[in-house]
């Protein structure tokens, strides 16, 4: 039987853990989620969802994987083995789903790195992406064969996962994000101070970060915060748990999350400033009033951007070091999702390592091809709304309820307080703190914050059709993605587990 593995310093779960938060979405979503919802006023329903939801959470999951010494499954099999599907349920749809879509994207990105240098994209970067390199068909439906050099791009990104994961946690995972994060942390630097240097940057930050309090008095503004803030923390993937297994015993889980939850979202507002920097210098160039060339996502990162690459001087350079840099943001979250599944497997059946990530890898290499097609992209929206808006909050909603309600919150609570290094009347006013915020947002707040943000989704599905895609790609690839997976998850939590799973009485 293999040796559980381990982190070699706390130091190198930290960067793990922050690289699995900080991905894509920080740099393309949150920028345009924060100007759409009152700019410098969005800050306050975000941090407030961040200390009662965001944290709460992610110390319920590190808690929960280093004192069951567990993967999600065990974890929740740990506690009642009626909920162990919970477990499977959510590193299966982030396996089998986010991660194939997203490996994708990364490819993209590798793709556009290289086309910086010779800008390739030409004046016309809306039709460069979405005619020429994505080759878009025209439905759902349409598939039009395989897109070869994103195939490539995808093949070359699952490749650099495989070798990370094979060699395990020390010599695998914590290396490699030992070596990225740092590089990370600098190419955001680089890239934030060149933008606000430029011409139109202080009209962009002034429009990102201008404050319109009355769109806080609309509830959508309230649940895209803590939407934020749930998606961008990681939380529901799984990954937290599996990390924090590999902790040792006595780690001070408290300062850790607020490590992580506030690194992340220092790191999203901090991103922004440079996106609207460099969106302000497109305007001026062009013309036009910034809130014409503003985009968010995929828009943002393969249209807008290169427009503004042509137009910047040293262009090239800038481009590659943007790119570079969202492949830096998405593998070190890739790496995080294969690892939450692989460990799951490793713990139920106790097949070896190496033979667990190379399978996972070459499925999941298979898997991405899905997305490689003409209608790749329609595929990669509906699947990413489906499994984001109504997996990933339903696995939050029913985390919170089985740790609060069914499994008793303070038991997760003692374990936390008595890692906190603290002694006498300090120790038992932190401890009191503890027990009473924390628990109160995992019994209360955290499932009543999701919980609201679920129904405000399911009402906008029932108005119309998710962005007017036909029924039946909603039906097959939304509703039934998280179908199958759910069945995936309760068959594979029916087989037997290597050895007696021990539960707390």
């Amino acid at each position: 039987m293999e040796i559980r593995g381990a982190w070699k310093s706390n130091t190198g779960f930290l960067l793990a853990a922050i690289g699995s938060a900080v991905g894509l979405g920080n740099i393309w979503r949150f920028p345009y989620v924060a100007y759409e919802n009152g700019g410098g006023a969005f800050l306050i329903p975000y941090f407030i969802a961040l200390i009662t939801a965001g944290i709460p959470i992610l110390m319920l999951e590190l808690a929960l994987g280093q004192k069951k010494r567990a993967s999600a499954p065990m974890a929740f099999s740990k506690i009642d083995s009626k909920w162990e599907w919970l477990g499977w349920w959510s590193v299966s749809f982030v396996m089998f789903g986010i991660v194939l879509y997203y490996i994708v994207v990364i490819g993209w990105c590798a793709d556009y790195m290289f086309f910086s240098i010779f800008k390739s994209w030409g004046s016309d970067t809306n039709d460069f992406f979405f005619n020429k390199f994505l080759c878009k068909s025209g439905g759902v439906w349409e598939f039009g064969g395989l897109n070869y050099p994103i195939v490539f791009a995808v093949f070359v990104i699952w490749f650099c996962n495989w070798l990370i994961t094979y060699k395990g946690i020390e010599k695998g995972i914590e290396k490699a994000s030992k070596l990225m994060m740092p590089q990370l942390f600098l190419i955001t630097v680089v890239i934030i101070v060149w933008a606000v240097s430029l011409d139109g940057a202080e009209e962009g930050i002034s429009v990102y970060m201008k404050p319109d309090f009355a769109k806080l008095r609309n509830i959508k503004v309230w649940i895209d915060a803590y939407g934020q803030i749930f998606f961008s923390l990681s939380l529901g993937f799984g990954i937290m748990i599996a990390y924090a297994s590999y902790l040792p015993r006595k780690t001070n889980i408290l300062k850790n999350s607020l490590i992580i939850g506030f690194a992340n979202s220092f790191y999203e507002v901090f991103a922004g400033f440079g996106v609207f920097s460099v969106l302000g210098y497109m305007a001026l160039k062009q013309g036009k009033p910034i809130e014409e060339v503003v985009t968010s996502g995929i828009g943002l990162a393969f249209v807008a951007y290169p427009e503004a690459i042509s137009l910047l001087p040293w262009g090239q350079l800038f481009g590659v070091l943007f790119f570079f840099l969202l492949v830096i943001a998405g593998i070190s979250s890739s790496i995080s999702i294969i690892e939450a599944f692989s460990s799951a497997i490793l713990d139920k059946f106790g097949i070896p390592r190496r033979k667990v990530i190379t399978t996972v890898c070459i499925i999941g290499f298979f898997g991405s091809l899905l997305f490689c097609t003409h209608a790749g992209l329609f595929w990669l929206d509906i699947v990413d709304h489906f499994l984001n808006h109504f997996g990933l909050v339903t696995v939050g909603i029913l985390e919170a309820i089985v740790i609060g309600w069914l499994y008793k919150t303070h038991r997760l609570k003692n374990h936390i307080v008595d890692n906190l290094g603290l002694s006498g009347n300090r120790h038992r006013v932190f401890k009191y703190i503890i027990l009473q915020l924390w628990m109160y947002c995992i019994k209360f707040i955290t499932p009543v914050a999701l919980g609201l943000a679920l129904i405000y989704s399911l009402i906008e599905e029932f108005k119309t059709p998710y962005s007017g895609y036909p029924v039946s790609g909603i039906v097959v690839l939304g509703i039934g993605w998280l179908l199958i997976t759910h069945l995936f998850a309760f068959g594979l939590s029916g087989l037997p587990w290597k050895k007696e799973i021990i539960r707390e009485k």
